[in-house]
């Protein structure tokens, strides 16, 4: 490797690693704000899920020392990779964008905001949808049993984030697909031809982060499939327009040429 090759990735390297530290900083913020206002979402979230009936019936119970700390971690972790999430796309976006051109730059600059958007509407949609039905379907399991109720707040709680959170992180698919058909890694029909690969990757996925019934699987499969689905459309409406500037590329690069054999004549 030649010395200007070697300072190219030197470059290169400190660019990263600056872009790194900087979404590190962010996020150890955003988890200090997080923890500040995590006892009003903990409260809220224990009026809103344990509603009526389960309110007077069911309580939370802490079962160590360490569990109230580690509630307070689990809510300021969210909060602080939903607002670092911004940033963490911006960072990657700026390290790529040299090796983009300028209307490459534009297009994928405006994905920032679709992610952070797709990823809230996936915290909501596990929040208020997956997570009640579950919270509902075990509770009719207990009884069934004939057994009593109790529960720990830290396990409560941590049974939550690990359904919302992933679907969350899910939803970002059409994103990602998009992005990387913007850069020529991927195209719609490749797409369209993996469609039943993706479909049994998205039951197992679906199958991962949901309780082991039939039921909690097909309500995130089905969202999974229908995100599937419309990114197929995003990736070929992007794919057309790629397709289109590249004709207007080349011709272009025809005209200039055949003007400067003419002047050349």
């Amino acid at each position: 490797m030649s010395g200007e090759e070697q300072k190219h990735w030197t470059e290169h390297l400190g660019e990263l690693r600056s872009r790194i530290l900087i979404t590190l900083a962010t996020f150890i913020i955003m988890l200090f704000i997080g923890f500040l206002f995590a006892q009003p979402m903990i409260h809220f979230m224990k009026e809103d899920l344990l509603q009526g009936s389960l309110h007077e019936t069911l309580k939370l119970h802490i079962f160590s020392p360490g569990e109230a700390l580690s509630i307070y971690m689990q809510f300021a972790f969210v909060v602080a990779v939903t607002f670092t999430l911004p940033v963490a796309l911006y960072q990657a976006w700026a390290f790529v964008r040299p090796g983009l051109t300028t209307r490459e730059q534009r297009a994928t600059l405006r994905y920032i905001p679709s992610a952070v958007l797709l990823f809230l509407v996936g915290l909501l949609f596990g929040y208020s949808w997956i997570f009640p039905f579950l919270l509902n379907f075990m509770f009719k399991l207990t009884a069934s049993l004939g057994a009593t109720e109790t529960y720990g707040m830290y396990e409560f709680f941590r049974f939550m984030f690990r359904v919302v959170f992933p679907i969350a992180v899910l939803f970002e698919m059409p994103v990602i697909i998009l992005f990387l058909t913007r850069i020529r890694l991927l195209n719609p029909h490749l797409l369209r031809k993996g469609r039943r690969f993706a479909y049994l990757m998205m039951v197992v996925l679906a199958a991962l982060v949901t309780p082991p019934d039939f039921v909690s699987n097909i309500l995130v499969t089905i969202p999974l499939i229908l995100l599937y689905e419309v990114s197929i459309w995003l990736s070929s409406r992007v794919y057309s327009r790629i397709e289109a500037e590249d004709e207007e590329r080349e011709r272009q690069w025809k005209e200039r040429e055949k003007a400067d054999a003419e002047d050349g004549w």
